[in-house]
């Protein structure tokens, strides 16, 4: 099939003629049970319609998360809450019965990505809330502050989910990233995405046979190619890439000076690091990373654009290297926030100072395609094969598995062929400490605690884990109530490619986590069942 037949059959919107929209954060509900004082998000899964091609063109069908009554936007689903603010998220899934563009059911399952919660709360694959339905997730935010996201995550239909809008970022913070990194208006969440479109201004969804969709038009908070204005100092970019599989090399670039500004990457998926100073950056699905760049080095009236040159096995068009501009337009009003400033050890995340000969053991996953069925497979096993094992189908059948705090090396060998893969790991934060058979290998955007690692066509790479769950909801250790069971009492966790193409058919697969005292129930009746735990009402 020829290249222009990937390409969009819809009138390409202008680049840089629409404003960024920013990001608004969800109003909470203070709200107390016998545990404790929380906060409460009430909001609503809905099928609403949107603007995203210039006017004239066709509305697009979306789907979306917004407050109980209101109708969805792409930005006014952030959640930003300070560490260790217990939250309870009651999701209402409702969405049509079937998706009106793809034409699957509509059962969804709510992901935290990046954070370390409890299995019955982390959206599971098969954990699906149907319309009509609600689910209550709890989620501790004990970790450090960091920029993770929620989305969709529902079985073999993450893709067109996530594709349709449903995903948003979150936002941990504390004292030391409020006084440190920029805030306020110098403090930008991009959500990243590319988009097909057909003639009538719908969604298309061709992913190549599964191997993974690249829009031809690119997307930053649900605007085509925006244009955000700027004044003369430092920001902070907190970048999403919410792209489906297409992933990206990044790079700010003033025109009239062509130079690259000076960026710094100052926290990565799983929070701060010590500052990378960077002239550009592989970024892909999944990835977060905060960048701070000096534009003080420009002059009022510069343009500085965000470039892709993009990498290898993607599918690139005529304006994919273009992601959006920053318009340089005042002296600075504000001095604070304004320099690069490297955290204190105690506010650096754990898992950066464990070493490597903590490990007690290294755990082969083997990334696969089978090119008969065109179906991705982790150790030669499938979503699939996990169902058909009731969810007691692990990646490392060895026994003895780890338990809280145990350190393990997970080495990820990519067998299959023509694809990258962004694999992440959820409950867990990494270090990435080899690619490729070299430490110094390891890229400086990459050098801080990591939840999704991108494993190149034909590489190895060894990441550093420390089993760590989410603490019990109850201050005092107990293990009953609406918040569910204790962590002491291990569960089952998710492994996947973050392509999201490939995570559907069929790239996913699970580790065990014992409890704390070394026994494992693997029944229907544990209290952690990521299906049956804590199922919708």
């Amino acid at each position: 099939m020829s290249t222009k037949d990937w390409i969009s059959t819809s009138r390409k919107p202008a680049r840089f003629a629409r404003r960024l929209p920013m990001q608004t954060p969800l109003v909470p509900v203070p709200a107390s049970d016998e545990a404790g004082d929380y906060l409460l998000y009430e909001i609503s899964e809905q099928a609403y319609t949107g603007q995203l091609l210039d006017d004239g063109a066709g509305a697009t069908g979306l789907m979306g998360y917004a407050p109980v009554g209101a109708t969805p936007t792409f930005t006014g689903s952030l959640i930003k809450v300070d560490q260790h603010t217990r939250v309870r998220l009651r999701v209402h899934n409702d969405l049509p019965p079937v998706h009106p563009d793809f034409g699957h059911a509509m059962g969804t399952s709510v992901h935290l990505h990046g954070s370390a919660t409890l299995p019955q709360y982390d959206g599971y694959a098969d954990d699906v809330t149907q319309p009509g339905h609600y689910k209550d997730y709890w989620y501790p935010n004990h970790q450090g502050p960091r920029t993770i996201w929620y989305h969709d995550h529902a079985v073999h239909k993450t893709a067109q989910n996530i594709y349709s809008g449903l995903m948003a970022q979150y936002h941990i913070q504390n004292d030391w990233e409020k006084a440190n990194l920029p805030q306020e208006r110098y403090d930008v969440p991009l959500t990243v995405h590319d988009a097909i479109f057909a003639k009538d201004g719908s969604l298309t969804h061709m992913d190549r046979d599964h191997s993974g969709l690249y829009g031809d038009v690119i997307m930053v908070n649900g605007v085509p190619w925006p244009y955000h204005e700027v004044e003369r100092r430092f920001y902070r970019f907190r970048i999403l890439m919410g792209t489906l599989s297409r992933s990206m090399t990044l790079r700010f670039v003033n025109k009239r000076t062509r130079r690259t500004l000076p960026t710094w990457v100052v926290a990565t998926d799983g929070g701060l690091t010590v500052p990378q100073q960077v002239t550009s950056w592989r970024h892909a699905s999944a990835e977060r990373y905060e960048m701070m760049v000096d534009l003080g080095s420009c002059r009022v009236g510069d343009v500085v654009e965000l470039l892709n040159s993009s990498n290898k096995n993607n599918r690139d068009f005529k304006h994919t290297d273009k992601v959006m501009q920053l318009r340089v337009t005042s002296e600075p009003t504000d001095t604070r926030w304004n320099q690069v400033v490297t955290p204190p050890p105690e506010e650096l995340h754990p898992i950066m100072s464990v070493p490597v000969e903590a490990a007690r053991r290294t755990r082969d996953i083997d990334l696969e395609r089978d090119d008969d069925t065109n179906v991705f497979l982790l150790n030669e096993t499938s979503w699939e094969d996990v169902q058909a094992a009731r969810w007691n189908l692990f990646l490392d059948e060895r026994g003895d598995p780890p338990r809280p705090g145990d350190v393990e090396i997970w080495r990820l060998e990519n067998k299959s062929g023509g694809w990258f893969h962004p694999m992440h790991i959820h409950l867990v934060d990494f270090r990435i400490i080899d690619r490729d058979g070299g430490s110094d290998r390891v890229q400086p955007w990459e050098k801080g605690p990591k939840d999704v690692v991108y494993v190149g066509e034909g590489e190895i790479v060894e990441v550093l884990v420390q089993y760590s769950v989410a603490p019990s909801h109850y201050p005092d250790g107990r293990s009953t109530g609406p918040a569910g069971a204790g962590a002491e009492l291990g569960g089952r966790f998710m492994v996947h490619c973050h392509n999201a193409s490939h995570e559907d058919h069929d790239m996913m697969g699970q580790f065990v986590l014992a409890a704390a005292d070394g026994t494992v129930h693997l029944g229907e009746d544990h209290p952690n069942h990521p299906v049956h735990g804590a199922p919708p009402v």
